[in-house]
């Protein structure tokens, strides 16, 4: 072979290597849908970027699904190609739990212990209804520490495209929400408060247990406010965000002034707080009824002065969830749900990110907020329905109600605020009054601050089976799950966001699906053009080119 033809052949494979070699540094990739679907938020960007050791994402969505959940398996593979093509370090492998022809209810049975639910389908094809199962999760492997990742929203009511497109919007909000779980270190702190009266532990085990993948959690009382307040509130600051769940007992000054003063430097506070007295329980009696009270927290002049009131009154609304009651006994005990009115479901009346794409959030009694004009900026986050009526305590609550026909045109009093979002520099409480007792660094004005304040402490509450703590939101003998959770969640990481997460959940991305009656009734017709189409273009071709040879060659 000539040096020159040797020379030329190392000459192109040296191109090939350096074109190849620049094309896997330096690459450009177009999203050219329309919503920029495909287009990775600055936040998800910064955690991604800063992944520094391999992590292996399993997903759990292979196999024979309906047309719908194949979108969202298809949509779940392009995100992390995104994410992998930032960073090489995250790797991603699909797998199908029900590949090697185990039995699907055992199968469900391993995902349901590692806490993973399986979800259930009513498949329609053919006319004929059958039931799939599918396993929408995948687990993300860091080292020795490992994160579940839910990938399907559940939604009360929904058909399976409106939960597929919900649960689209959110994939790059819960990889990039799993994936900072591991990236990232804990570093902010909580004060769960204790001394008021507020839910016991296990009453708020399993949000607790949720938010303490986020924050470091500590339990944190009051009790010294009237022997040592100047302590109370110095130790209260080292915290970045408090947390009042469902509090009974009557604050004292003490108490308020540090509260208030807390905010006062930029602290962060999450109220779950009502001014009445009324729980389910107390209806399990020979009467089946009980009289829900006030309940005075004194607590009034403090959200007064930020610019709020919780009125002494119970939120009737005809949206609502149910009441499970049993009936019968020892083996022929059936538990049946009825409209209970006392139950709200929220709404959300406006696209915060707090509450962007979450299911309705379930109450218990809650009580109306009044919002007052001052400089404080203020978001309504949840409300009732416009179908609601206020009743005024003290008020009788029975069970008699169940089964009898509401009059609508009482509920007239339109929807109620129920979750209150404060944001900015308050005003103290005690700005301008007798302080209870003296600190060297009271401020009249705050620092830039937030505050949640939502009229019921049962929000927080999940149940308990066999004492031990169900997930919040679950209402078990139904199957519904709420919102409560993702709610609470959401607000936490909002009031204390350092990654940019909450912002994710504002993407919009609208997902176009088929029509399934019209497919149905066409499914014929497209069949014989699918099949007869091919061939008859084939044939008009062939006919055509033969015909044009003889023309041109023939004479």
């Amino acid at each position: 072979m000539q040096a020159g033809k040797i020379k030329s052949i190392l000459v192109l494979i040296a191109i090939l290597i350096g074109t190849n070699w620049l094309a896997t540094e330096f690459y450009l990739r177009l999203d050219l849908t329309q919503d920029q679907r495909y287009s990775l938020s600055p936040a998800a960007k910064n955690i991604i970027e800063d992944i520094d050791e391999p992590i292996v994402i399993d997903v759990f969505l292979e196999g024979s699904f309906p047309s719908e959940f194949r979108r969202l398996s298809n949509e779940t593979r392009q995100i992390l190609e995104e994410f992998s093509a930032l960073n090489r370090n995250l790797k991603f492998n699909f797998i199908d739990p029900l590949a090697e022809g185990d039995d699907a209810n055992a199968i469900a049975e391993e995902f349901y212990k590692l806490g993973m639910t399986p979800a259930r389908l009513n498949v329609q094809e053919n006319g004929k209804n059958s039931e799939s199962i599918i396993f929408p999760w995948a687990i993300a492997n860091y080292g020795d520490r490992t994160v579940k990742i839910p990938l399907l929203k559940n939604q009360i009511g929904a058909t399976d495209e409106e939960r597929v497109n919900s649960s689209v919007q959110q994939l790059e909000y819960v990889f990039a929400d799993g994936l900072s779980k591991l990236v990232y270190p804990r570093a902010k702190k909580i004060a769960v408060m204790r001394g008021n009266g507020e839910l016991p532990d296990a009453k708020i085990a399993d949000f607790v247990r949720t938010i303490q993948q986020y924050y470091y959690m500590a339990p944190f009382t009051l009790d010294s406010a009237t022997t040592a307040p100047q302590k109370t509130l110095q130790e209260l600051k080292e915290y970045d965000l408090i947390l009042e769940p469902k509090p009974t007992q009557p604050y004292t000054e003490n108490e308020k002034y540090i509260l208030d003063q807390y905010l006062m430097n930029g602290g962060k506070i999450l109220w779950l707080a009502e001014v009445t007295n009324m729980e389910t329980d107390s209806l399990f009696n020979e009467r089946g009824s009980a009289i829900a009270l006030p309940r005075n927290l004194n607590l009034g002049d403090y959200f007064f002065s930020y610019g709020l009131r919780i009125n002494p009154a119970i939120v009737n609304d005809l949206y609502s969830a149910p009441i499970i009651l049993a009936s019968g006994s020892g083996n022929d005990t059936r538990f049946n749900p009825y409209p209970w009115f006392y139950s709200p479901l929220t709404s959300s009346p406006v696209g915060h990110p707090v509450i962007k794409n979450i299911e309705a959030v379930k109450f218990e009694y809650a009580n109306p907020i009044d919002t007052l004009s001052n400089d404080i900026e203020k978001t309504i986050l949840l409300s009732s329905s416009p179908r609601t009526k206020l009743e005024g305590v003290p008020a009788q609550i029975s069970l008699d109600v169940i089964g009898e026909k509401p009059d609508v045109s009482t509920y007239d009093d339109g929807e109620q605020a129920l979750a209150v979002l404060l944001e900015g520099k308050f005003r103290s409480v005690y700005k301008n009054r007798i302080k209870p007792f003296k600190i060297p660094d009271h401020l009249d004005q705050g620092k830039e601050s937030k505050m949640l304040v939502v009229s019921d402490g049962d929000v927080i509450k999940n149940d308990l089976q066999a004492g031990k703590p169900l997930e919040l939101g679950f209402q078990r003998y139904t199957g519904n799950t709420y919102g409560n959770k993702e709610f609470l969640l959401n607000s936490v990481n909002y009031l204390l966001d350092d990654t940019g997460l909450i912002d994710i959940r504002s993407k919009e991305i609208n997902l176009a699906f088929l029509d399934k009656e019209k497919t149905a009734m066409d499914r014929e017709k497209w069949q014989v053009i699918n099949i007869a189409g091919p061939v008859l273009l084939l044939l008009i071709f062939g006919f055509g080119y033969r015909f044009y040879r003889r023309k041109k060659y023939v004479k």
